[in-house]
């Protein structure tokens, strides 16, 4: 493995760690290859699942496939940057440690491919040429199509494998219908997921990760983080917000410090990843501390992708 190069996740999801010493041994099935997430989750008590956000032990987590550039690597470890996942905190994407054996060397062929598909339901089998399951992907899975049959679609896998999706559960990333209600839509789908910190698939996400993986289903790269998302986009008046438009809030009644993102769901309310402990849900403003600490609202659709259906 090559320092300053990019690599991919050749596992369903991988985790990105504050830090190898982070990982408790509750942990351990999260760190394997492959990876055991639902494991993982369902081995976490209640208080464990909080601390994971109470002791910042996580960042991000990257799906099956996407970038991570390497900065260096040491004890099974390796250190860079979620390239497909603006922040603030580098220009090069998102930092964190993610266990060396959960990443692969880039295909060589793997940027020169025209046509990409995305997973759009929750989670999808990924099968190899004789039929046996490789792995199962999250929504919001993108590979790049080497060839089309009637029932499968042939995709490029990190370890170079011929791997075959279904048709019923992918569309072309250059043709998927896009407007805020669509938005809204598959956000439904996720109504009572457990809340999980740092989370980016559909075994679960925090708000943040909630409101970028809702927008990456359609090619749209927003910031990963809540108070990077209030300060791109186009600023909304209050009052004047949409469905799919993002709202979010701030402590000391909004003159604070951003702490949670949330999508505007139409009727007053919105739908969001409220809290560790906590599941997703629609929640009425009127009348509660997320009214009073409303700070920004901001779209990240174009007007023609505002009101339709």
């Amino acid at each position: 493995m090559n320092q300053n190069e990019c690599f991919l996740t050749n596992v369903s999801v991988a985790t990105v760690w504050k830090r190898p010493d982070s990982v408790r041994q509750v942990d351990k099935k999260a760190i394997k290859n492959p990876c055991d997430i639902l494991g993982w989750l369902g081995d976490m008590s209640k208080d464990e699942n909080i601390a994971l956000c109470r002791e910042n032990r996580l960042e991000t987590q990257l799906l099956f496939g996407e970038e991570f550039l390497v900065e260096k690597i040491g004890d099974g470890w390796a250190y860079g940057y979620a390239i497909m996942q603006p922040s603030s905190k580098d220009s090069r994407g998102y930092p964190g440690y993610v266990p060396a054996s959960q990443l692969i060397q880039k295909p060589s062929n793997w940027d020169n491919q025209p046509n990409w598909v995305i997973v759009k339901e929750d989670r999808v089998p990924l099968y190899d040429q004789k039929g046996e399951m490789i792995t199962i992907l999250s929504m919001g899975t993108s590979l790049p199509v080497i060839d089309e049959g009637d029932r499968y679609v042939n995709v490029l896998t990190p370890t170079s494998e011929i791997g075959y999706l279904d048709r019923k559960n992918i569309a072309f990333e250059k043709i998927m219908p896009f407007s805020g209600q669509t938005i809204i839509k598959i956000a439904e789908r996720y109504l009572d997921l457990p809340y999980l910190w740092a989370g980016m698939s559909s075994y679960g996400f925090d708000c943040s990760g909630f409101s970028y993986s809702l927008y990456r289903m359609f090619g749209k790269r927003i910031p990963r983080d809540a108070h990077d998302q209030a300060i791109t986009g186009e600023e909304v008046k209050l009052g004047e917000e949409k469905p799919g438009d993002l709202l979010f809030f701030a402590y000391e009644e909004g003159r604070g410090t951003i702490h949670h993102v949330g999508i505007y769901y139409g009727d007053g309310k919105m739908i969001h990843s409220p809290t560790p402990g906590k599941k997703i849900e629609v929640t009425e403003l009127k009348g509660t501390i997320f009214e009073r600490e409303c700070c920004s609202i901001r779209r990240y659709l174009k007007e023609s992708e505002v009101n339709a259906s």
